[in-house]
C-alpha cells in the first residue's frame, strides 16, 4: 500500500486524495512510515459482536416490514403488534437501523402532501393571461403599511391596473379587476387571472366577481413564489429602482402619486429585457414588430459598412412570440381556448 501511495504522489496526486481512495487517513500513513512499514498497526475488533443479526434474521426484518400486513406501519407499531401475536423479530431500533441501511425510510408517495404544479398557460397576444399580487409600501408609522394592488399582462408585461389602499381586502381587488376588464374590453372566457393563494385572491367576493366576469382563476402552490414569477419580478423592478423612496411615504396620496409616476415610466419608457427591449405599452398595442424591424435594419446597415466586426449573425431583433406561465412540457394551455379547456 505504501509503494502504491509513493507511485501516486510521485505522479502528482495529492496524498489526502489517494488516502481517501484506499480508505485510510494521511496520519495513518505517516505512522506507518515511522514504523518502517512493519505491518498494519491499526486496532480493530477481532470478534463478531454477539448481538449482530445474522443474514437470515436481517432478511426476516425486511420481509416483515415490507409485508402487506405491516408495510403501511412504522416499527413502533409493528413490534407491539407482533408481540400480541406471540412473535418477536427484533426491537424497534433494529427495525429502524436495518430499514435505514436499506434506504427504505424515505416518504412514500401516498404519504407526501400533494404539490401539484399549477396548470401551464400560454399567451399568444395581449389580454389572455394576467398575473396579479399585492405588495407592501412603507407607511409613516413603523409596522404600518400601504397596500399596492397590481395587475399585469403576462404577454406584454404592461401594468393594466393598480391601486394603493390602507388595507388589504378582497373588495378592493374585485373592484379593480372589474375596472380593468371594462377598460380592456375583456369578453367572458377570454382571460385567465393567475395569483398566489392569499386571502384577497381566494376570498368569496373575488371568486364571485371572477365568475360574473367570466374570468378563469389560476393559483400557485402554497409557499412557492416562483409559481407567480412575473408579478414578483415586477415588484423587484419597482423596489430596486434608484427613484424608489428611501424613506417611508408620509401619506396615502404620496404613495399613490409615486406609484402613478412609476407605472407611467414602466409602461411607456422602460425597455423591458424580456420582450426584446421594447416598452410594455408598445407590445400591448402591437407596435413592437415595427420597432424591432427598424432596429434590425439599423444593424444590417452597420454590418454592411463594417462586415469584419461581426463573426456571426447580428443581434436577434425578432419579436418574442408566445409567453408561457409555469411551463410544463406537453401541458401548455392556450388561453384563447380556455373555455374548452375549462
Amino acid at each position: 500500500m505504501l509503494s502504491l501511495l509513493d507511485e501516486a504522489t510521485t505522479a502528482g496526486a495529492r496524498l489526502s486524495k489517494a488516502c481517501g481512495i484506499i480508505g485510510v487517513s494521511p496520519r495513518t500513513i505517516e505512522r506507518w512510515r515511522r514504523q518502517d512499514g512493519d505491518g498494519d498497526g491499526r486496532c480493530g475488533p477481532e470478534t463478531t459482536p454477539a448481538n449482530k443479526l445474522s443474514s437470515e434474521e436481517r432478511e426476516k426484518v425486511i420481509a416483515v416490514a415490507t409485508s402487506p400486513e405491516f408495510r403501511d406501519q412504522s416499527p413502533k407499531q409493528i413490534v407491539p403488534t407482533l408481540a400480541d401475536q406471540d412473535t418477536y423479530v427484533a426491537s424497534e431500533s433494529t427495525f429502524y437501523r436495518v430499514l435505514r441501511e436499506e434506504k427504505m425510510m424515505k416518504h412514500r408517495a401516498s404519504s407526501q402532501p400533494p404539490r401539484n404544479r399549477p396548470r401551464a398557460l400560454t399567451a399568444s397576444g395581449p389580454n389572455q393571461v394576467y398575473s396579479w399580487d399585492i405588495t407592501y409600501l412603507p407607511g409613516p408609522i413603523r409596522g404600518a403599511f400601504f397596500y399596492l394592488y397590481l395587475f399585469m399582462d403576462v404577454y406584454s408585461r404592461k401594468i393594466v391596473g393598480w391601486r394603493v389602499e390602507e388595507e388589504e381586502s378582497m373588495e378592493h381587488a374585485s373592484d379593480l379587476i372589474s375596472r380593468v376588464c371594462y377598460i380592456e374590453d375583456i369578453e367572458p372566457d377570454q382571460l385567465v387571472l393567475h395569483s398566489d393563494n392569499g386571502g384577497p385572491m381566494k376570498g368569496a367576493t373575488m371568486v364571485a366577481t371572477l365568475q360574473t366576469l367570466g374570468v378563469m382563476a389560476s393559483f400557485s402552490r402554497p409557499h412557492v413564489s416562483n409559481d407567480n414569477p412575473y408579478s414578483e419580478s415586477l415588484f423587484g423592478t419597482m423596489k430596486y429602482r434608484p427613484a424608489y423612496p428611501r424613506k417611508a411615504f408620509e401619506g396615502l396620496e404620496e404613495a399613490r402619486g409615486w406609484v402613478k409616476t412609476f407605472v407611467d415610466w414602466y409602461n411607456h419608457e422602460h425597455l423591458h429585457s424580456g420582450i426584446r427591449f421594447v416598452t410594455p405599452a408598445d407590445r400591448h398595442a402591437g407596435l413592437d414588430s415595427e420597432v424591432l424591424k427598424k432596429r434590425k435594419e439599423v444593424y444590417k446597415a452597420a454590418r454592411e459598412r463594417h462586415p469584419a466586426r461581426w463573426s456571426g449573425p447580428t443581434r436577434n431583433w425578432t419579436p418574442v412570440g408566445t409567453v408561457e406561465l409555469n411551463p410544463e412540457p406537453g401541458h401548455a394551455v392556450k388561453a384563447s381556448s380556455i373555455k374548452e379547456a375549462a
